[in-house]
């Protein structure tokens, strides 16, 4: 008897994770990519001597990557190196408030004082409610694919759900441990590495403070592209047969099971299981055999799990430095609430945005000319609408984005920039695929998903599998990573299962 085969429908970080981890279990491994190159929305743009990640920009969970390496016996340091970030980040407020957000505890209460009296004592007390909720989610979530609560509650006893504070929502949380709109605000932004709303978002996210002060957030030297070259050197050493610039038309279904798939080019590639790295709601809809089965699983999935934000990123390359800015800056909104309320609930760009701006330059002077900045600028907005759409004047929107900085203290951005390219929603939605152009996949939400994700095992299908955003443990890159092998966890038990 032959190995079992896996076929892998793209090749973000989640695809690859599962590639790698699949070959591991001993399976025949196929990655199926539509575009000319490996890391999905984790990539690069290089143009006038500036090199940007046009993806995420910040690494935190390093251990993540260590892990999915050494199920392969292979070090991650032999691939990547990854450097620690400091200052984390630097936030600036409308009314001329800065403040930098650091791992160094004696630094940051010097730097909470300038809003707060007695800084000490809500940091440690916020910190630790925070690591407690981590350590929780290190026993199950980060550990095992969750797919609700009752899954959740298998892996822990009643008293640890409650620790979970499973009543609030991050800004809930974040108004009780500091009742300080600077703080707040500054830590209600943490959940927008998995691009949810911090009023509508349960509080157990707000493990993520901890997640950054206490283990701290990285750079990969190179470029964060560099994550994407290592588990693609890896998956060469495995002998996992990776095919670019292949799309794949559909699932192919024998009696609810599927048992390949069939590219855009018409041939057939047959496999014991497929696992799908396009998010769970678009392989229904444009993977799947149209039946009445896989339209009623589309709705409900439609119905309780949202996509997250997406983007409109600006890459711009500046014939000057910004001496004020680190690798990593915030642009605060003056009113947050409104702000999140006109993009998740209004479903329109905020006219006063939060923008973020990483300068990898800062961290690795090979990133752009000396002299010279290397600006990736992010403005979150609402997802693209399915069926009819509006369409958003995005050069109207780059001009509300670029008066905004100009206003908070970049003068002459706008002058400056002698090399530009441009993300829009449309682009992340015909790229990679994601619902509605979604950066993060899900949106957490207390109400409609408790925080959960789409299950990784397909509800519809035997031998269908997802990973990515879409599904458990959610966005990010580590989450992502993660999902491919928690994913490969469960393919390893039902198929224990079966052969029992």
């Amino acid at each position: 008897m032959g190995k079992r085969q896996a076929i892998v429908v793209g090749a973000g970080l989640g695809g690859m994770s599962a590639a790698i981890r699949l070959t591991a279990d001993g399976y025949d491994v196929k990655v199926l990519e539509k575009n000319s190159n490996l890391g999905g929305k984790l990539n690069r743009r290089e143009g006038k001597g500036f090199t940007f990640d046009t993806g995420p920009s910040i690494l935190t969970m390093p251990w993540v990557l260590e892990q999915l390496f050494e199920s392969v016996h292979r070090r991650l340091d032999d691939y990547v190196t990854v450097e620690r970030v400091e200052p984390q980040w630097r936030t600036f407020f409308e009314d001329g408030t800065q403040l930098d957000v650091t791992s160094d505890l004696p630094t940051m209460l010097d730097e909470m004082a300038k809003v707060t009296e007695r800084p000490n004592r809500k940091l440690t007390d916020f910190l630790s409610y925070s690591q407690d909720m981590y350590e929780l989610c290190m026993k199950s979530f980060y550990k095992y694919s969750i797919q609700d609560l009752q899954d959740l509650k298998s892996h822990h006893k009643l008293s640890d759900l409650f620790k979970m504070d499973p009543m609030s929502t991050i800004a809930k949380s974040t108004h009780k441990h500091f009742d300080n709109k600077y703080l707040e605000q500054l830590f209600n932004y943490f959940v927008m590495y998995v691009g949810s709303n911090p009023y509508s978002a349960p509080a157990i996210l707000n493990q993520l403070a901890y997640v950054q002060l206490g283990l701290g957030i990285y750079y990969v030297k190179g470029g964060m592209y560099q994550i994407a070259e290592g588990m693609r050197k890896l998956m060469e050493e495995l002998r996992v047969d990776v095919h670019l610039n292949t799309p794949v038309q559909q699932l192919i279904v024998e009696n609810e099971e599927v048992v390949g798939v069939e590219t855009e080019d018409g041939e057939i590639h047959t496999a014991d299981v497929v696992v799908s790295n396009l998010e769970a709601i678009p392989s229904y809809r444009r993977l799947a055999p149209k039946s009445s089965k896989v339209k009623k699983e589309t709705k409900s999935l439609e119905k309780k799990f949202q996509p997250t934000v997406s983007g409109l990123v600006l890459l711009l390359g500046t014939d000057k430095k910004f001496e004020q800015l680190q690798h990593h800056n915030f642009f605060f909104s003056d009113d947050p609430e409104k702000e999140f309320k006109e993009i998740f609930d209004k479903g329109v760009p905020a006219e006063d945005p939060t923008i973020y701006i990483g300068i990898s330059a800062r961290s690795d002077e090979t990133q752009a000319p000396a002299g010279k900045d290397n600006l990736f600028v992010l403005t979150h907005v609402p997802p693209l609408k399915n069926g009819k759409r509006k369409p958003i004047d995005w050069d109207q929107y780059r001009e509300t984005v670029l008066s905004k900085l100009e206003r908070m203290g970049m003068e002459g951005v706008r002058d400056s920039i002698e090399f530009e390219y441009r993300f829009t929603p449309e682009d992340l939605e015909s790229l990679y695929g994601p619902n509605g152009g979604s950066i993060y996949g899900i949106a957490a939400d207390k109400k409609t998903n408790g925080g959960f994700k789409i299950p990784s095992k397909s509800q519809v299908f035997e031998n269908l599998y997802f990973v990515g955003g879409s599904t458990h443990p959610g966005g990010g890159v580590p989450m992502v990573t993660l999902s491919g092998q928690l994913t490969a966890d469960l393919i390893k038990e039902h198929t224990t299962e079966k052969v029992t």
